[in-house]
């Protein structure tokens, strides 16, 4: 009943929108031929036709169980298509302020200095303003088209972080950082062995995953825990969970009512037994891959005489609509017998709501969760992306005072199947 409702209100927004930007499409084609014009008209009411009929359909076609490359692209170009619309929709609202504030100043400033203000047909579209959107609506979808070449373009970023209290026999450490594999995304299996076969290249001391290794199920892992059980380094591969890792975005059978009144006695989430047991499943593909699961724990990394403490966390969020499942407390009790810490913690909003002010003896924490967003600008002297209006620390290296905190991309993706100027990364930190 929900996706049905859900879907009907996307559709009439659909609508809204197609409308909105049809009326930018008449103005900007207003010298065209008539036979011109019903080309581009008809062109564009077939799509916006099809993209809305697929919205509407959504929740009575069995959409998942449609080969995954197939959905996931068609999925990818209708909401990318919307979302072009949506950025030129802005310029049109801007024309259509213009245009309010000019009637708005023709009726009551000027109705009585005899000069005619506006002509019969009204103030006219900004022809300007509308191929401007237009033109911003069409780049940006074809900056989307153009980000699905980039799924696999594995990139890597290498990174020296420098020390003052870093045991002698760690210098020079050589740690590779990957996060948010997401492997129910990936429809290609070569490419993501490639990916695999890089990281293995880089000759790392050893090998830090900060979690996301599902969408939601440990299923998604059956066709590629023979791909990244070939991951290895010399001192380990260990591994967090991230949010997804925890399958909350799935309609779990048993989230009945009797689960529901359980949550609201203990006043917190909790995992149905289905839920649990996708968990358990998870933890042990990990184990299977030979990695190292740190849950609310830590492990003392020993070479020669001197030692470090890695810890690693469930997921821990600063943000509302992500649920905390893990225990920094925990994680940490032990450590602090150790001069050098490195903390693996999926979600970067962890740094601010605890780990800078709770626990300053943590040198290194290390990231991913954010993507950034798939979608940006990265260059030497400059980064953006929208992700940032909502995460301080989005990706690459921060610091505060003598701590420091590397947000990874992710290796992966979710969604949207590219990436456009945020590429997916193998990081390669080297302690000096």
């Amino acid at each position: 009943m929900r996706s049905t409702a859900g879907s009907l209100i996307f559709v009439v927004i659909m609508l809204l929108v197609d409308w909105y930007v049809f009326m930018a499409v008449k103005t900007v084609s207003h010298n065209a031929s008539p036979k011109t014009k019903t080309i581009i008209f008809t062109i564009f009411w077939i799509v916006s036709a099809i993209s809305v009929l697929f919205i509407a359909l959504l929740p009575y076609i069995h959409y998942e169980s449609w080969q995954r490359p197939f959905r996931t692209y068609i999925f990818a170009v209708v909401i990318g298509l919307f979302l072009a619309k949506l950025m030129s929709v802005f310029f049109f609202l801007i024309d259509d302020i213009r245009r309010a504030l000019q009637w708005l100043s023709s009726k009551f400033f000027f109705k009585n200095t005899g000069e005619e203000t506006i002509s019969e047909e009204g103030i006219s579209r900004s022809t300007f303003l509308s191929w401007l959107g237009l033109g911003i609506g069409t780049t940006l979808f074809g900056t989307l088209l153009y980000g699905f070449r980039n799924q696999y373009n594995y990139q890597v970023k290498k990174v020296q972080l420098a020390f003052d209290n870093l045991p002698n026999a760690f210098r020079g450490l050589k740690i590779i950082h990957i996060s948010d594999i997401h492997s129910g995304s990936f429809m290609d299996k070569k490419a993501v062995q490639l990916g695999v076969d890089l990281i293995n290249k880089q000759g790392a001391d050893m090998i830090l995953f900060t979690g996301d290794l599902v969408n939601d199920r440990a299923s998604e892992m059956e066709d590629y825990t023979d791909v990244f059980n070939k991951l290895k380094a010399p001192m380990g591969v260990f591994s967090t969970l991230g949010n997804h890792d925890y399958a909350d975005y799935v309609a779990w059978a048993d989230r009945d009512n009797t689960h529901k009144q359980k949550e609201r006695a203990a006043g917190t989430r909790l995992l149905t037994p289905m839920q649990q047991k996708n968990l358990d499943d998870l933890k042990n593909i990990h184990a299977t891959m030979g990695w190292r699961l740190l849950v609310d724990e830590h492990v003392i990394l020993e070479k020669g005489e001197d030692k470090i403490a890695l810890i690693g966390v469930q997921n821990i969020s600063g943000k509302i609509r992500f649920h905390s499942y893990g225990d920094m407390a925990k994680a940490h009790t032990g450590s602090e017998l150790h001069t050098f810490k490195i903390l693996m913690s999926h979600d970067p909003s962890h740094w601010d709501k605890e780990v800078k002010s709770k626990y300053p003896d943590v040198d290194l924490m290390l990231s991913g969760h954010t993507h950034g967003m798939q979608f940006g600008l990265q260059l030497p002297w400059f980064k953006w992306s929208p992700v940032q209006f909502v995460y301080r620390q989005w990706h690459g290296l921060y610091e505060d005072g003598k701590q420091k905190l590397y947000v990874n991309p992710g290796f992966g993706f979710i969604g949207y199947p590219g990436r456009v100027g945020i590429l997916p990364e193998v990081t390669v930190i080297e302690l000096v």
